[in-house]
């Protein structure tokens, strides 16, 4: 039975529809999740309906939406709908992008303020067509929050902004708490996977914002059941821990279409637990691993467990 998360993802665009390209193997229990049905999911789905707001929980038609809008916590996805790259895992529509909404940052700080949120995460789609990549457009973002909602701690989860010179610093700048960008597979598959990204690229990103403000805490993911080897994810952890990354996700990869790559394994929760463990041998202050974890999955306890866990680091050094 098809997640109820694609359906949301298919309203919003029909084009996304379930077609027989490539059958999608049955997902094994630990998997499968109930449909969203509370009062709670509705009011936060009206509530970004209201205020013109896309989140990324609908459009990559995460399976983790009915828990997290129960909680009213949203994932919200600035600069537009549409993506200019076509990355084969991603289930965000791709093509000509959206003119800039110039209140956005405004409306997604009241969004922030109506739900009283301790802990928000933004993310965008990549805007190669922009000047800056959008960087201007996060940081607005950031201070409108810091306005509305000067408790907030705020997660960003931003494009690579390849070829985009003094975008990182932009953002940097404008100081967000968490500073998320994922590798999302081993080098290998990146030109199956992710072609229009460079690895060593968005390595560079994360370690570039220790160098900018060691202060910010910086956070990268990736799926397994793409076709990765797990000598490669343990390569990958070493890779992010010479970038001196904080936080790692790894969570399953789940075909969003018959269009998108094909699931090459689903991966035990003993696993999971096994890349955890070997993550935190490595040094990572924090390492979320199940088969749904996603980037800002739970991002609220993670943000205190991880302030803590830098907290219980320092005094160890002292």
């Amino acid at each position: 039975m098809p997640s109820p998360n694609v359906k949301l993802g298919a309203e919003r665009h029909p084009e996304k529809r379930r077609n027989p390209d490539r059958p999608q193997p049955q997902r094994p229990d630990w998997l499968r999740v109930k449909a969203p049905t509370s009062d709670a999911f509705n009011e936060t789905r009206e509530l970004m309906r209201d205020l013109n707001l896309v989140t990324v929980c609908e459009e990559a038609a995460c399976p983790n939406i009915g828990e997290c809008w129960a909680n009213k916590h949203a994932t919200m996805m600035i600069l537009g709908s549409v993506c200019t790259r076509a990355c084969a895992f991603c289930n965000v529509a791709t093509g000509r992008p959206d003119l800039l909404d110039p209140h956005e940052p405004e409306n997604v700080a009241q969004a922030v303020a109506t739900l009283n949120l301790s802990h928000v995460v933004i993310t965008s789609v990549d805007r190669d067509d922009l000047d800056d990549g959008g960087a201007e457009h996060f940081a607005q973002t950031i201070t409108a929050i810091r306005a509305a909602s000067p408790l907030t701690t705020i997660e960003i989860l931003t494009p690579d902004f390849l070829r985009k010179d003094g975008a990182l610093e932009v953002v940097v700048a404008a100081r967000p708490d968490v500073f998320n960008h994922n590798l999302e597979t081993v080098p290998r598959l990146y030109p199956s996977i992710r072609p229009g990204a460079r690895y060593f690229h968005s390595l560079q990103i994360l370690a570039d914002v220790k160098r900018l403000d060691p202060s910010i805490f910086t956070k990268s993911g990736i799926m397994v059941g793409l076709g990765e080897e797990d000598g490669e994810v343990g390569q990958l952890m070493d890779d992010l821990r010479a970038a001196d990354v904080d936080f790692m996700t790894i969570g399953q990869y789940l075909q969003p279409t018959p269009k998108h790559a094909v699931v090459d394994r689903f991966v035990t929760p003993e696993q999971f637990e096994a890349y955890a463990t070997q993550g935190q041998s490595k040094g990572f202050l924090m390492m979320s691993s199940t088969p749904l974890t996603r980037s800002s999955y739970h991002a609220d306890a993670d943000f205190a467990a991880l302030r803590a866990a830098r907290e219980a680091k320092l005094a160890g050094r002292s």
